[in-house]
């Protein structure tokens, strides 16, 4: 009697391999031709995978279902190098193919359950793996942790999350050094929300490999959800482990993000979404932090994208119309936010922001009409009477304004926004006694706003209040200096109080603020110009028009750094440096900014 050649079998990616005599043993005399070609297809391909070589074991094995299509081990083995070979739904079917022939076959039943967990199928692959359960239970023996820890998977992937513990644990047990499945074990505990347990297994996990990255980071997660001290420590540490991990570097942007911290979060988002383009997580904190920084022209791409791969999500709707409406393209934002109204209609911001697209497309009756729905979900929400006011105030509908924007006062009295409007309301109503107590009521919030001190200097005024008139103008002037009305107002109440002189001094400073910020604006007028003119390739002409903004206002930074721009490009080196030293000393000046 012949013997035939051991026999391959895979486990997991193959992750161990077991051979054993094939138990289709033929004599060689009784073999037909084909039964001898499979035999020898066999052994070719026994010794390709011995060598690692998976494609020439592959041809072998097809070789041997060709030959021998009964063959189980034939199908069992082709199924095995098959998932091997990443090629998973077809490893699945040849694996099928030889449980059909032989049930019992413990190794294909687990090289199955593994290719149904490799492939997403988690459903599929339990009654597999609780067949090799009992088969062991009932052998009196252990699974093995590379069995195990497939079956916890599978388990977690289901929702079976304490049955994949007790899996797990079994797994640890049997290789306690192992850091990566303490870290498992610590991301089912965490997906129960058992950070107790959770923390243990992350922390015997460092304690096995104190550089495991991804325990750092799970471990700062866990912390973080139970508001202890140290997460962002092991976050850190995860990120300067691993500074090349797209989740970590997600998770640490992300949490960047929630602490108010966008500035910092962005280069983080921005590495995790380079390091993995494909990810919609990362897309999307990405494009909600750009948002959140005013930057929504970056941002709408970027929620876009998450949009078409989510398009069913009412919140990633939401939040891409709003960073339209921040880009004023209010008109796109529309059919986006009808979208996510439709899809979660008890969605407040949802209605809030459809609100606010239509109002800068001036439909006052559509926006009114959003702000009430969302009324119905929240009526004591004050930011919503609020808003429902100002769209009643932008159709001069002050009846109905007025009422909202007291209870938005009401509701939420710490706010200046809603005092500041309905100041504004009683002001042109005449109501001046009631705009005066308003306004104020606004500045002692919000002290700040200059505008708002002239509009009570000017309220004062129409209640011949000429003392508090005169004190709010001042404040006014010191808070906007730059501004001639303030000036214009006061010299009225300078005229009331019988002080002609002073009254003069002020109608003169006025007029020259109004030629100064005259003269600002010819500069800026200019300066645009000259940048369009230097973009279009016309040097010279830019350089004219630059110097006509410099002459205009000689304090006017941007026409000195566009000036030297030009004179750059026209090769006058010297007196480029010197304009662009101009502009760098101006932009230093109080109340200036740095030119770009």
């Amino acid at each position: 009697m012949s013997e035939n050649p051991l026999k391959m079998r895979l486990f997991a990616s193959c992750i161990l391999a077991v051979f054993l005599i094939p138990p289709y043993a033929t004599y060689a005399q009784e073999a037909s031709p084909s039964l001898r070609q499979a035999d020898a297809a066999y052994r070719a391909g026994t010794a390709a995978f011995s060598r690692n070589d998976f494609n020439v074991a592959r041809e072998e094995f097809e070789k041997v279902v060709r030959f021998a299509p009964n063959s189980e081990q034939g199908h069992s083995d082709l199924g095995t190098v098959l998932l091997r070979l990443g090629r998973t739904s077809d490893g699945i079917r040849e694996l099928e193919k030889a449980l059909a022939i032989k049930p019992g076959d413990g190794n294909a039943q687990l090289n199955l359950a593994l290719g149904y967990q490799q492939a997403g199928q988690s459903a599929k692959a339990l009654p597999w793996f609780a067949k090799l359960e009992a088969a062991s239970r009932t052998e009196k023996r252990p699974l093995p942790a590379n069995v195990l820890v497939p079956y916890a998977r599978s388990l977690a992937a289901t929702q079976q999350l304490p049955a994949a513990i007790a899996r797990m644990k079994e797994a640890v047990a049997e290789d306690k050094g192992n850091a990566g499945l303490q870290d498992e074990l610590g991301s089912l505990y965490a997906q129960r929300q058992d950070w107790l347990n959770a923390k243990g297994a992350f922390t015997a996990a460092l304690q096995a490999n104190p550089d495991l990255a991804v325990a750092h980071m799970h471990l700062g997660m866990t912390l973080q959800a139970q508001q202890q001290p140290g997460a962002m420590d092991e976050l850190n540490k995860a990120y300067q482990l691993a500074p090349k991990n797209a989740p970590i570097a997600l998770v640490l942007g992300q949490t960047l993000a929630s602490g108010g911290n966008d500035e910092q979060a962005i280069p983080l988002l921005q590495q995790a979404v380079e390091l993995n383009p494909d990810s919609t997580p990362a897309a999307y904190q990405l494009g909600l932090a750009l948002q959140r920084v005013s930057k929504p022209d970056e941002a709408i791409p970027l929620l876009q994208k998450v949009a078409g791969a989510e398009p069913g999500d009412a919140d990633v709707l939401t939040n891409l119309g709003m960073a339209l409406c921040q880009a004023q393209r209010a008109k796109e934002a529309v059919p986006v936010l009808e979208r996510a109204v439709s899809l979660a209609p008890s969605n407040i911001t949802a209605h809030e922001d459809l609100a606010a697209a239509y109002i800068q497309l001036s439909q006052f009756d559509d926006a009114v009409s959003q702000l009430r729905a969302a009324l119905k979900l929240s009526p004591n929400t004050p930011q919503l009477h609020y808003n429902l006011g100002l769209a009643f105030k932008m159709q001069d509908d002050a009846v109905d304004a007025i009422p909202e924007l007291e209870a938005a006062e009401r509701l939420d009295p710490a706010s200046y926004e809603a005092p500041y409007a309905l100041g504004l309301l009683y002001l042109q109503a005449g109501r001046y006694a009631d705009a005066a107590r308003e306004l104020n009521t606004s500045l002692k919030l919000q002290p700040e706003n200059g505008e708002e001190w002239a509009t009570l200097g000017s309220v004062y005024n129409h209640l011949d209040k000429l003392p508090e008139a005169e004190a709010a103008l001042q404040e006014a002037i010191q808070r906007q200096p730059e501004q001639p009305d303030p000036h214009l107002t006061l010299a009225a109440v300078l005229v009331k109080q019988n002080q002609p002189a002073e009254a003069a001094a002020e109608r003169k400073k006025a007029a020259g603020l109004m030629r100064t910020n005259m003269n600002r604006q010819r500069a800026e007028v200019a300066s645009n110009s000259g940048n369009s003119l230097l973009k279009s390739g016309k040097v010279e002409d830019a350089i004219a028009e630059f110097r006509n903004a410099v002459s205009y206002d000689p304090d006017y930074g941007e026409a000195h750094l566009g000036l030297a721009n030009a004179l750059e490009r026209h090769g006058e080196a010297a007196e480029a440096a010197a304009e662009r030293q101009k502009a760098t000393t101006l932009a230093k000046s109080p109340g200036k900014q740095d030119p770009q």
